[in-house]
């Protein structure tokens, strides 16, 4: 079975998830903007997910990181929470 690591920072809207974007483009670390800005509670770990598989997590997660270049922030992603970045630290 297919397992997948992640990180990712949670915001209310698509500007601020693009601006944090290239904040991250332009060499900010993830985890420590994912510990400023997420409003998930992951936040205090840098965003970490752990690992997971198929099923797990909401479908628009799953669409990315299951078929996301490994090691690239992907997003904004929309689910009902907000707006996501999405880190794939690993997939098997």
């Amino acid at each position: 079975m297919t397992r997948a690591s992640a990180r990712h920072i949670l915001v209310s809207s698509e500007e601020q998830c693009l601006a944090l974007k290239k904040e991250i483009e332009n060499g900010s670390d993830f985890a420590a903007v994912a510990k400023q800005h997420s409003s998930c509670p992951s936040s205090r770990q840098g965003g970490d997910l752990g690992s997971f598989g198929p099923g797990q997590m909401v479908p628009e997660f799953d669409k990315v990181v299951f078929s996301g270049e490994v090691g690239q922030v992907h997003g904004p992603v929309k689910t009902q929470f907000g707006y996501h970045l999405l880190e794939i630290t690993e997939r098997t």
